[in-house]
């Protein structure tokens, strides 16, 4: 039995004992709870993709936009802004003695003295003062070169990255090659170039336009004239394997198929932008450049081999005039925008900062896409391109009424982000088609397209842009006004046809 003072102990410590016990039986609850929420937010946290990226979480809890956010989380992959500006590029050009007084004239076009950075490579000294500046390619005796028709040049100019890299240039993100008939528009090649981490292992360029040159080179090459790109960490790597590389490959042809030889043992593909072009053609240019594919213009090559790309102009002076365009509205240039006239039964289709043609009759997008045939293969040979291509129609007055680009300035002076407007005109002495039109009592010999300067995000999916025709009344100085603007998001530019 319990004794008197064993029932006060129990009645004083045993009420506190429960109390104490279901004080701790809810904490612990409370705890585990705690614990378990914890636990969860912790899961959730680190595998979040904003996990290490300081700026993502800034973005997120300072109420970013969801385009924003998206990008930052992965899933809209954007470019870092800043994080390549021309500054960060070298170019290395290849040349000789021989030809560079003569082209010349071509980098010149492109080249900002004091702002491009970057050497021409030439075979011996020459007695002149050049602005890109000049190097003398390093001796390559020692080095085995078996191809039977191949100039041994080729070894020189496969070593370019490697001396430029061995320069020890600072604040270096990128090496571009190229060679002196090489045409950049630098602006788009920068914001390209934006697409990629500079840091990681990439080769960026364009194969030929013609399957011949490909399949007798390489589908896998970037090739050298349309110029291509390579990231400081792998123009690190490659130079030090290129010298004992090139010697195995001694039977191939070309310097840009020993550089990707060589790549290719390091094991990084070819990433393919299409603005890159090497241009293996003859004739014209009209063709291509009217019905350019919707990626920037970053290079063309080549020109000595084809024709002006304006009438009335020299090759010089016709790239200076397209180039003009470039610097107003880099990422609009060659653009195609395509809008119909149901009334008169009209296609237009506009190459922005280059030419209009104008249809008397319906023509479908998919056909205008396709490159007229105003040009053939480098080789002259049968094979296809690499892409579709229409036929210039034998019928004079089935081939459209063209006007190619007169002047483009901004509406207001200095107004680099706001309206642009470009003239473009017919040509008396070039086949402008007068008599497609004539029949439905219009001549159209001047035209104003008007267009806002295009905001660089090549991370949005691309889409061509749409146009409306308007016509001025009969005081003014123009036939036909066009307005390219942001497509609708349901619009369709051929609803109206069925």
């Amino acid at each position: 039995m319990s004794s008197p003072r064993q029932h006060q102990f129990k009645r004083n410590i045993c009420p506190n004992v429960e109390g104490w016990c279901w004080l701790g039986l809810k904490g612990g609850a409370a705890l585990g709870i705690f614990g378990w929420a914890f636990y969860v937010l912790f899961l959730t946290i680190t595998t979040h993709p904003c996990w290490m990226a300081s700026d993502c979480w800034a973005s997120l809890v300072m109420g970013g936009s969801r385009r924003a956010h998206l990008a930052q989380t992965g899933k809209l992959l954007m470019p870092a802004i800043g994080t390549t500006g021309l500054e960060n590029i070298v170019f290395g050009i290849a040349s000789s003695a021989d030809h560079w007084k003569k082209r010349k004239q071509y980098v010149d076009v492109w080249w900002k003295p004091g702002i491009t950075r970057g050497f021409v490579w030439l075979d011996r000294p020459a007695n002149f003062t050049s602005d890109p500046p000049i190097k003398v390619s390093e001796d390559t005796s020692r080095f085995k070169f078996t191809h039977p028709n191949a100039p041994r040049s080729a070894l020189r100019l496969a070593r370019i990255v490697l001396e430029t890299f061995k320069l020890g240039l600072p604040n270096v993100k990128w090496f571009v090659m190229g060679d002196d008939d090489t045409v950049f528009v630098t602006e788009n090649l920068v914001q390209v170039l934006n697409k990629y981490d500079h840091n990681q292992f990439y080769y960026i360029g364009s194969i030929s336009e013609c399957s011949e040159q490909n399949m007798a080179h390489s589908y896998n090459m970037a090739y050298g004239g349309g110029g291509f790109a390579i990231s400081y960490p792998l123009a690190k790597v490659l130079a030090q394997i290129l010298d004992g590389c090139i010697n195995r490959y001694s039977s191939l042809y070309g310097s840009d198929h020993r550089v990707q030889a060589c790549l290719a043992e390091i094991g990084v593909p070819l990433t393919k932008e299409p603005g890159f072009h090497q241009i293996d053609l003859h004739g014209s240019l009209f063709g291509l450049l009217s019905s350019h594919p919707l990626v920037p213009l970053i290079s063309v090559h080549h020109l000595d081999a084809m024709e002006p790309i304006f009438p009335r102009m020299t090759r010089t002076s016709g790239l200076k005039h397209l180039l003009k365009a470039a610097r107003i509205d880099p990422g609009r240039v060659l653009q195609q925008s395509i809008c119909y006239d149901q009334r008169r039964n009209w296609t237009v289709s506009v190459s922005w900062g280059y030419a209009i043609q104008i249809y008397n009759r319906i023509e479908t997008p998919r056909i205008l896409e396709y490159p007229m045939l105003t040009f053939w293969p480098w080789m002259y040979g049968k094979y296809p391109f690499m892409f579709n291509t229409r036929p210039v129609p034998k019928n004079r007055c089935d081939r459209p009424r063209v006007l190619f680009m007169k002047s483009v300035n901004f509406l207001n002076d200095n107004d680099t982000l706001g309206g642009i407007v470009s003239h473009y005109q017919t040509d008396d002495g070039i086949d402008s088609n007068q008599c497609n039109l004539s029949k439905n009592g219009n001549n159209v010999d001047r035209i104003a397209v008007f267009s806002e300067v295009q905001k660089h995000d090549l991370t949005l999916a691309p889409r061509r842009p749409c146009c409306d025709i308007s016509y001025p009344g009969d005081n003014s100085n123009i036939d036909m006004r066009i307005t390219i603007r942001s497509c609708r998001h349901r619009e369709s530019v051929f609803q109206e046809y069925g």
